[in-house]
């Protein structure tokens, strides 16, 4: 039996403890036996408040056994006391596999155990969780990412895909299919799959690159290489591109790819126009570079996208 030992700090959110647990007790459910035995733990044990004014019971994390340990995403405030720091590190040993959902990479981080690797968090919290631990490498566009033996998701309901990710990885894809169908919900998401966060609503620091963000939305159907949106901003090319990446985490070329996809597939869901005029009105040069546009971002061609509407 596996043990999964959720870790709660106060202002925890309930939908990224409760969706993760939730598919491992149906997955001792559809294996027919206890394969996960849950525990629920905080820094001293008791209850611990958590979004909407609910309370969790939790047990006291010094001695306890587990297997794979789930730092539960919420306000990152709490996480970062040096007390809650410690009782991860302190937990971190024992576990064959860590994970984080959501904000949860937070506390992983700062208990310098996603040094040197790869991982993701909510799209909103990723550029903080760069600036604040240079030494981890933060994929903001993936939904979970797996980096060793150590695995993190995004936030909300990506809990339940790295859950199910975790599932299979235990008992293989049958069983996370069958989890998925119980759960109503896609059995896979890609970790490769993108998070859908708009670039429209990154909030940069400087206001050069609000300007070149702006005036690229504004002009998606022009060539938009990176020295004209430089020259926008008023900064030689290099220094644009270097200050971009910083303040948004993505390259300028990758930026305007993401905001034709998501003006594409505004017009692909809401109206009749057929692919290759829409590939023309964004941008894009033809429907193929669309198309591949579409599947690095979404995971899904523009014909299935427009299907499932």
């Amino acid at each position: 039996m596996h043990i999964v030992a959720f870790y709660l700090c106060p202002q925890h959110r309930t939908l990224d403890l409760a969706g993760p647990l939730d598919a491992f007790e149906s997955a001792s459910g559809v294996l027919g036996h206890q394969a996960y035995r849950i525990r629920v733990l905080s820094r001293l044990g008791g209850m611990v408040n958590g979004s909407g004014g609910l309370s969790v019971a939790t047990l006291p994390a010094q001695g306890a056994a587990l297997d794979t340990l789930v730092t539960v995403g919420g306000e990152v405030a709490p996480m970062l006391q040096p007390q809650e720091v410690a009782t991860v590190r302190m937990l971190a040993p024992a576990a064959s596999r860590i994970a984080s959902v959501c904000t949860g990479a937070f506390l992983l981080a700062e208990a310098g155990l996603l040094d040197g690797r790869r991982a993701t968090t909510h799209w909103r919290a990723a550029h903080r969780l760069q600036q604040r631990n240079p030494a981890v490498r933060v994929d903001a566009d993936r939904i979970f990412v797996r980096d060793g033996n150590v695995w993190s998701s995004a936030g909300v309901s990506a809990g339940i895909d790295l859950a199910l990710a975790l599932i299979e990885a235990d008992h293989g894809i049958d069983v996370a299919r069958q989890v998925a169908r119980d759960m109503v919900v896609y059995h896979r998401r890609s970790g490769g799959q993108s998070q859908f966060a708009p670039i429209s609503h990154m909030d940069p620091e400087s206001d050069r690159i609000r300007l070149a963000l702006g005036f690229a939305r504004d002009h998606l159907h022009e060539p938009l290489p990176v020295d004209r949106l430089a020259e926008v901003a008023h900064i030689s090319a290099r220094q644009f591109g270097r200050l971009f990446q910083r303040e948004t985490g993505q390259t300028p070329a990758k930026a305007v790819e993401r905001m034709r996809v998501e003006a594409a597939r505004t017009r692909l869901l809401d109206g009749s126009e057929s692919i290759e005029r829409i590939a023309r009105a964004v941008g894009f040069v033809d429907p193929e570079r669309m198309r591949r546009a579409f599947l690095r971002w979404h995971g899904l061609p523009p014909q299935a996208m427009r299907r499932q509407t």
